[in-house]
């Protein structure tokens, strides 16, 4: 008797797919654990042992929730390939708490926000039918439109005001995405599917020849690096100054809500909200627990690697797995997290620019399938760009504002994303319009019986 074919997210790959592939995954979202340490230890003057210490543990913690997320256990990961980094807000966020208050504060803010993350949960999870299609797919254009311009940062390389971009990092990043460009094209099989991989080692191929990239400077010492828990000592735990991080926790559930939704269309899964969503949320939540531990800032699942399963048509949420145990090696091997440090940044940025825009495909091919002919979507979608695209096209035009409201409305994702949910409220789930649908909603129920 034969079995039936699993689907693909639970298909298990050979040994040898599976590891090339999960370390694609890494290799392109390396950057962001790096950079978060890089950020933290030089804004808080820690020392470089410390630095070290806590980029092991960035690396570890990323590794074990990226396999929560991948595996699932207990109600607690989705089951679905993602990858799971510090968030750019909670490590500034993590910043400031230090900076008025102390760092064991800060550390205490993020196991608290942690524990907030269950507490709120099952409220949150009444609210996810306000997050439809138009919702979603609005959120995932303002993801793409934000990371890219991240990425576009990282090709520029930070420069000066008033100062010019090096040509020697426009050169890196269009090489970069020539050679993931035609390896996807005049490639085929497993090596088309790994054309982001073969992308950024081109491009890192042209950095060493062109002088950028140098590994003789990768410390080969110390081997091995254990994190060391409360590397900070005791937290302490102050419920108001955690209370922009909490803040934050709302709104990456809401984020988590888009992500789990355009995964499962990714790998061609049904999502139930209901189930799927508090599993990845759960997964967060616990992860960021432990992280907080650790001395990391919150630790929450990545957008990014949706355009890598889009791109490479890799559904196995085993790949995630296996990347989540590559982190955790990496996380223990210093000379090779140091290695992949010393990748340039416009190499990184270059990939990034490919993979996130993929990320905009999928909102644009989602927001297809809403009918913007109707005013009601047109003006959620419409209102909820300009919201998200604001603090975006223009950085820092909230900076008059108080620092923890900044935060906040500064963060265009977020700030679109609660837009097109509120508006989807008012247009849909309140008035004449929710009064007919619950009439269609009835109509259909007495046809059933």
């Amino acid at each position: 008797m034969s079995h039936p074919a699993p689907a693909p997210v639970d298909e298990r790959l050979p040994w040898r797919r599976l590891f090339v592939f999960g370390l694609q995954h890494v290799l392109v979202m390396a950057a962001s654990p790096i950079a978060s340490v890089f950020l933290m230890s030089k804004a808080l003057n820690f020392p470089p042992a410390l630095a070290v210490q806590l980029l092991s543990a960035t690396f570890v913690i990323c590794g074990l929730g990226t396999l929560l997320q991948s595996l699932g256990k207990r109600g607690i990961g989705a089951r679905l390939p993602f990858v799971m980094l510090p968030g750019g807000a909670p490590i500034v966020l993590f910043i400031l708490i230090a900076q008025q208050t102390d760092v064991q504060t800060a550390a205490g803010a993020v196991i608290l926000t942690g524990v907030f993350y269950f507490c709120v949960l099952p409220v949150f999870r009444r609210c996810l039918r306000y997050f439809p299609p138009v919702v979603v797919g609005t959120m995932l254009l303002l993801v793409a439109i934000n990371l890219a311009q991240v990425s576009g940062k990282l090709v520029a390389g930070h420069p000066a005001a008033g100062s010019t971009v090096d040509p020697l990092n426009l050169l890196l990043a269009f090489a970069t995405i020539a050679c993931t460009v035609a390896a996807s094209r005049l490639l085929s099989g497993m090596l088309a599917q790994l054309a982001i991989l073969l992308g950024l080692l081109g491009g890192a191929l042209v950095a060493g020849l062109a002088g950028a990239f140098q590994p003789g400077h990768v410390s080969m010492s110390p081997v091995f690096a254990l994190p060391t828990p409360f590397p900070f000592g005791w937290p302490h735990f102050d419920v108001v100054a955690a209370i922009p991080l909490m803040v934050f926790a709302v709104i990456s559930m809401v984020e988590a809500t888009g992500q789990t939704l355009a995964i499962s269309d990714a790998v061609g899964r049904p999502v139930d909200q209901q189930r799927d969503v508090p599993r990845t949320i759960r997964a967060d939540a616990l992860t960021s627990l432990l992280g907080g531990m650790f001395g990391t800032s919150l630790i929450i699942t990545s957008g990014e690697n949706i355009g890598i399963v889009r791109a490479t048509g890799v559904r196995s949420r085993f790949v995630t797995a296996m990347s989540g145990a590559i982190l955790v090696v990496f996380g223990l091997l210093v000379p090779v997290s140091s290695l992949i440090s010393a990748i340039p940044e416009a190499v990184v940025g270059g990939t990034g620019l490919v993979v996130f825009c993929i990320v905009g495909t999928m909102g644009i091919d989602m927001l297809r399938k809403v009918d913007l002919r109707d005013h009601a979507n047109m003006y959620v979608v419409a209102v909820a760009l300009a919201v998200g695209l604001l603090p975006i096209l223009v950085p820092g035009i909230y900076g008059g504002l108080p620092a923890n409201v900044r935060i906040l409305v500064g963060n265009g994702v977020a700030m679109g994303a609660i837009t097109a949910a509120l508006l989807n409220f008012l247009f849909f789930h309140t008035g004449l319009r929710a009064a007919a649908a619950g009439a269609v909603a009835r109509d259909d129920a007495a046809a059933t019986h």
